[in-house]
């Protein structure tokens, strides 16, 4: 929880204005990028196939009221419809390429609308669109007849074309 704590800090400290579901997106994005790169996600969270998915469940649900899993790294700004760091960001739990890949995805996806992220997140053969397919749910979200689902994405399909990637992430799997 301290790598995910510190994560929404440094991009609550980067971006103005980050909404829950901007963060729940950019966080899912990291975790994206960083398994094409090395095929070791950054932060390893599981996530669902939901209307504005891919979601992190426990986290939606720690956003969504006063958080407490990241109650020391953030609080909600005074509308509520916002986040904001709480502490300085710590990175103890950091690799250089941990901040690098944080950087990138702030530089080209901070600006980006939580709808421009969604958009982004469900695109043609992403995780999402593909297990959403796979699991004959693709039409139900789109057409907003189910909001959610509890499919998990298998972020391994990411690099399911590289067998060295994929074998590095099934050994970091295994040893988490």
């Amino acid at each position: 929880m301290e790598k995910i704590g510190n994560t929404v800090v440094y991009l609550a400290e980067r971006i103005p204005q980050l909404s829950k579901t901007k963060l729940l997106k950019l966080l899912y994005i990291l975790d994206e990028i960083s398994i094409k790169k090395s095929g070791i996600p950054i932060l390893n969270l599981k996530y669902k196939v939901w209307k504005f998915g891919p979601v992190s469940e426990e986290l939606f649900i720690d956003l969504s009221t006063e958080p407490t899993l990241l109650d020391k790294f953030i609080e909600r700004e005074n509308d509520g419809s916002h986040i904001k760091a709480k502490v300085g960001f710590n990175d103890d739990e950091f690799s250089d390429n941990d901040i690098e890949l944080m950087n990138f995805v702030i530089e080209k996806f901070g600006n980006k609308s939580a709808k421009d992220l969604v958009s982004y997140t469900h695109r043609i053969n992403s995780p999402w669109y593909n297990t959403a397919k796979e699991n004959s749910v693709l039409e139900l979200l789109e057409k907003e007849i189910i909001n959610n689902t509890e499919f998990l994405i298998d972020m391994g399909q990411i690099i399911s074309h590289d067998e060295r990637k994929l074998e590095i992430y099934s050994e970091y799997l295994e040893s988490h």
